[in-house]
């Protein structure tokens, strides 16, 4: 259960409670455990974008100074966040090389489509790749079959040749002591793991098959999202009059389904999906996500936020963040409640899975681009309202290392590290400006 919420889109902790209670609960049961899990998160979300919207666009010196402090230890929280997702998703010398081509990629080139078609590279490169190996695999054990059978044949003509062979007799006393001490061994284990129950006894077994519905309807499902998912993206490309609501909900809703790897790498996709297109400004963006990982429930929440932002100036901005927490948690719940029917017949697909494995390891290569790109936008000050590199001062360096090192051998929350990177922005404030 857990490598299929890792391999389908969408915030991985928010779909793995959901599938746990759907295996024994139902889906009315899994459908309330991801409001419970996730509304307190977006309701905070909302809330801090209401206020955000009142900010005005000059603020404090010390205020930036805090803001900046802020961003330096988020981006120390996402590149541990990418170094431990790295340490999952490269397990051979492909996944590393996508890896490595994906943050190389995101770097050089931006443009709304051009993630997705970075995420089918990725799954047509480890398609090709393991097609290749399996290929090689299946050559040398065909060839080292040839050289056991003419072996056999070998000896099996120097037999007839020679001396006749002597049968041996299977019921040796060895043989015997042997089949006793499995027996025995048997008997200890089903002894340690204590009485069987009887035949009256009411037991509660859990199973992958236990109230999840037929192949038919996770079929049903998947397809029904993607022509969804195709009527959605043509609308978004061809039709010019749409209304702003729309246009909010098909960016994040196209965000939302191409999200592999979980809360990290959101951060990329949305930022090219919002910031880019001038609804959200940079300096909001940095603000929120800071603020944003110290919120309980997942980091998906961050598109509650966005998505308020965005539409304050057209719609209501209850209706903005209704707008982001259903495109962005839409298409993980969707489609993951229709693979959970088909799971068992799609995990045997050799060329499926590897096809999920390429396309993690180039998600997980993205979030090295967040990092360079909070990094070189994290930095604000009333000369820099929209955001410079936290390289231009030391001490926005050694905030990052602070919440690197903090979370990666001294296991401190993330909550607790932002608070010391705000902190420590305060004192950079009054030790450089007063």
């Amino acid at each position: 259960m857990f490598a299929l919420c890792q391999a389908l889109p969408g915030p991985g902790s928010t779909k793995m409670i959901f599938a746990i209670n759907i295996i024994h609960g139902g889906y009315i049961a899994g459908m309330l455990s991801f409001l419970i899990w996730s509304l307190p998160g977006a309701i905070a979300a909302y809330a801090l974008a209401v206020g955000v919207y009142r900010i005005s666009d000059t603020l404090p010196s010390i205020v930036y100074a805090l803001l900046s402090g802020l961003n330096a230890a988020t981006v120390g929280i996402i590149v541990l966040a990418a170094i431990q997702l790295s340490q999952k998703a490269a397990t051979d010398k492909i996944t590393r090389i996508l890896v490595f081509l994906g943050g190389s990629a995101g770097l050089l080139y931006n443009t709304l489509w051009y993630f997705p078609v970075l995420m089918v590279f990725g799954a047509a490169t480890t398609v090709v790749w393991d097609y290749r190996w399996c290929h090689n695999v299946f050559n040398v054990t065909r060839a080292r079959m040839t050289r056991l059978r003419n072996q056999l044949d070998t000896n099996t003509e120097e037999g007839q040749a020679g001396e006749p062979v002597m049968l041996q007799d299977v019921t040796r006393p060895h043989d015997l002591s042997n089949a006793t001490a499995s027996s025995v061994q048997r008997e200890s284990t089903a002894s340690r793991r204590g009485p069987l129950p009887e035949e009256n006894e009411h037991q509660v077994v859990a199973s992958p098959e236990t109230n999840i519905l037929s192949w038919k309807f996770g079929v049903t499902v998947i397809t029904c999202f993607f022509l969804t998912f195709i009527a959605i993206m043509v609308v978004r490309g061809t039709v010019h009059d749409q209304s702003f609501g729309f246009r909010v909900f098909a960016n994040l809703y196209l965000a939302g389904t191409i999200i592999f790897g979980g809360g990290p790498v959101v951060i990329p996709l949305l930022r090219e999906y919002v910031v880019a297109e001038g609804w959200v400004s940079p300096r909001d963006f940095l603000l929120g996500l800071a603020i944003c990982q110290a919120f309980p429930g997942p980091n998906f929440n961050f598109a509650v936020y966005l998505g308020a932002l965005a539409v304050a100036g057209h719609l209501n901005a209850a209706a903005g963040a209704i707008i982001g927490y259903i495109a962005i948690f839409g298409p993980g719940i969707i489609l993951h409640t229709g693979t959970m029917s088909l799971w068992k017949n799609l995990r045997n697909i050799r060329w499926f899975i590897s096809a999920l494995r390429g396309i993690n390891a180039t998600a997980v290569g993205l979030i090295y681009t967040a990092v360079y790109r909070l990094w070189e936008q994290g930095f604000l000050s009333e000369t820099f309202t929209s955001g410079s590199s936290l390289g231009l001062d030391p001490w926005w360096v050694v905030v990052t290392a602070t919440s690197f090192v903090g979370g990666h051998w001294f296991n401190v929350p993330a909550p607790a590290t932002i608070v010391l990177g705000g902190v420590m922005g305060i004192v950079w404030y009054g030790v450089t400006k007063t």
